[in-house]
């Protein structure tokens, strides 16, 4: 006997009004009946012409949604038997009630450890642009300078050569721009390496967790700078690492301190050329110290070279890497702070032994880089832009620096104490009176200034002293005087 849909599905309207159409809403009605038990299996289904008459729509809406029933399982329709509601057993059935909410005493299984951690370790996503613009949001690249007509230019010419980049292949990054970044960083850092060892991933984060899943085992030991980067953190514990937060002074990461600690270190992660948040530079003497400790320790040294592109006055130190010969550093750097966060370009370059390794792993991680980006990026710096980009960027930044410094010396020299650097895209300020750089922090986002507390970046309390993240690379000239007017108003008044 054919089953009244109808009375199965009390209530059962059609909006034709609504987003969805006519033969998705019949299809969830239907499916809804199906789970609830209103119409069980066996129960054959009014042919389509009927159907349609019975709810005053199209016979090809009915038929549309048969179609996707019987494509996901619920129905069956047989020559000279018709469209029936397939037998699917009760333990089969999805624990939901009629509108497919799971059930209450049904909690999902729990996550593991590891992720549990992973997700505390919580980075706040940015805010977006404010009535200064960026002001004073770290990390973020000038886009008002971007070379915007060039770069736009050559992706198209790429995206016409998608052959190029269309398949799976090169998931260590494509050959081609592998060489250019072996070129840059043998002449920009002393690198030492050659193009099969370097690893091109979907920016700096993927290349910091690639590295640490390669690194390290559950409760190793890992040595980071304390105040330092949030997103080495999450790599590392992502990894499973026992984290070992060692102070910082004027000369970097203090290596006589945490030898007293004394967790001998699997990895040590530190940013040399301008330590995060800080600012300083590694001493000559500190990084040659490191490596001897490294050696006794037979740890392994992931150096974090971010914005090293960005020195001011006077020549940039020999990376970690080049002094070591790359035998236990790995080297990572990053487009992200040349280009724009969104490119997702990053790299790491591995010690040779291990380069095989790492560019088989990445097939199983996803932290590949897309083609598309690599084929425009290579293009860009076969041309010539990149460098140049680089030393305008360099120029207008020590501008902005400067103009941002002059600013803070006239407008809050009772707030704030600038820690002037001689590199990078940001600069720390401590506060002159200890408070809470945290709450602070988020009401000046209401304010429109978008500066990062100190204190997200401590793990350790004894390390910390309050005080903000001032980015200046991405602020325009006509907003950094009555941003930092508005950051001294809000400062005296808090």
């Amino acid at each position: 006997m054919v089953e009244n849909i109808l009375t199965t599905l009390p209530g059962l309207t059609l909006d034709r009004s609504a987003d969805l159409p006519l033969h998705a809403q019949l299809a969830q009605a239907l499916r809804a009946g199906i789970l609830a038990g209103r119409t069980p299996p066996g129960t054959r289904l009014p042919a389509t012409r009927t159907l349609a008459a019975e709810l005053g729509i199209g016979r090809n809406t009915v038929a549309d949604a048969y179609d996707q029933l019987i494509a996901e399982g619920y129905l069956e329709a047989r020559v000279g038997s018709g469209t029936r509601v397939a037998p699917i057993a009760p333990d089969m059935l999805l624990t939901t009630n009629a509108e497919n909410t799971p059930a209450e005493d049904a909690p999902p299984p729990p996550l593991s450890r590891r992720g549990r951690d992973l997700a505390g370790a919580l980075r706040p996503v940015p805010p977006p642009p404010g009535k200064f613009g960026y002001a004073f949001q770290p990390g973020i690249p000038a886009f008002d300078a971007f070379p915007l007509a060039s770069w736009t230019r050559i992706s198209a010419r790429c995206a016409k050569n998608i052959r190029a980049v269309g398949d799976y292949s090169d998931p260590d990054g494509l050959a081609d721009l592998r060489q250019a970044i072996v070129a840059h960083v043998k002449l920009a850092r002393g690198v030492v390496c050659e193009a099969d060892q370097v690893i091109v991933t979907a920016g700096t984060q993927a290349g910091l967790d690639l590295a640490a899943r390669m690194l390290i085992d559950p409760q190793d030991p890992v040595w980071i700078e304390d105040p330092g980067y949030g997103g080495a953190r999450g790599a590392f514990i992502g990894a499973g690492a026992n984290l070992v937060p060692v102070p910082v002074d004027e000369e970097g990461m203090d290596v006589r301190t945490a030898r007293r600690m004394g967790a001998r270190p699997r990895v040590i992660y530190v940013t040399p050329s301008h330590q995060f948040p800080l600012g300083m530079t590694m001493s000559l003497a500190r990084r040659l110290e490191l490596l001897e400790l490294a050696e006794d320790a037979d740890a392994w040294i992931i150096e974090d070279d971010y914005d090293s592109e960005y020195r001011y006055h006077g020549r940039p130190l020999s990376s970690l890497q080049g002094l070591d010969g790359g035998r236990r550093v790995l080297y990572v750097g990053t487009f992200s702070k040349t280009f724009f966060p969104s490119l997702r370009l990053g790299y790491l370059v591995v010690p040779r032994d291990h380069a095989d390794a790492f560019r088989k792993a990445i097939r199983n991680t996803g932290h590949s880089a897309p083609g598309l980006p690599q084929l425009a990026l290579k293009e860009f710096m076969a041309a010539g832009h990149y460098e140049a980009h680089t030393r305008r960027m360099r120029k207008l930044y020590d501008t902005r620096r400067q103009m941002l410094v002059d600013t803070l010396h006239d407008v809050a020299a009772g707030t704030l104490e600038p820690q002037v650097r001689e590199a990078g895209m940001q600069m720390p300020a401590f506060l002159k009176h200890r408070r809470d750089d945290e709450a602070m922090a988020a009401d000046l986002v209401k304010r429109g200034i978008a500066a990062a507390p100190l204190g997200r970046y401590t793990l350790d309390e004894r390390n910390w002293r309050p005080g903000l993240m001032l980015g200046f690379a991405a602020v325009e000239e006509r907003f950094i005087r009555p941003a930092a007017e508005t950051l001294n108003a809000y400062l005296e008044g808090a």
